[in-house]
């Protein structure tokens, strides 16, 4: 059986930071990874769980923007900033941190990776509640609505 993890994630101080970590194998083959890394990088990842994403350029360091949710009617808007971009043979990914105005304060982080033939994406995050209200007393409420986002997360690029 292939093993599906990535590397240890280093521990460090984190503070009040909430950490997550989930993968799923995605498929197989080298058109699968060619597929999904593609996507990844141009943002389907987020795109095919229900956001909008205010490019149409792939991910790159540097790169200021505004995701958008729309929850019950009501559009959140979720300005990010990409940290850091791989794309090597057998991995490929991006992080981005939270900016003010967000809802939650943090990073994020989406991997792809091969295992074998295998193609398994994993989804990191460190978050805590925003310094800014409502959002702050909505934490509680954003944690589940994250957990059902990082299930969507992992069917996004089958």
């Amino acid at each position: 059986m292939t093993d599906l993890r990535l590397p240890a994630w280093p521990l460090r101080n984190q503070g009040r930071l909430r950490r997550s970590e989930v993968s799923a194998r995605i498929g197989s083959g080298d058109e699968l990874w060619q597929r999904a890394s593609c996507d990844l990088l141009h943002w389907r990842v987020k795109t095919r769980s229900g956001f909008s994403v205010g490019t149409t350029q792939p991910a790159t360091a540097g790169m200021r923007l505004t995701v958008t949710a729309r929850v019950a009617g009501l559009r959140i808007r979720e300005p990010i900033e990409v940290v850091d971009v791989v794309q090597t043979t057998t991995r490929a990914g991006f992080s981005y941190r939270t900016l003010p105005g967000h809802p939650v304060a943090g990073e994020e982080a989406f991997i792809l990776h091969r295992a074998g033939d295998d193609v398994v994406l994993t989804v990191r995050s460190l978050t805590q509640a925003a310094s800014q209200q409502p959002w702050r007393a909505l934490y509680p409420l954003l944690r589940i609505a994250q957990r059902v986002v990082r299930r969507r997360y992992l069917r996004a690029l089958r």
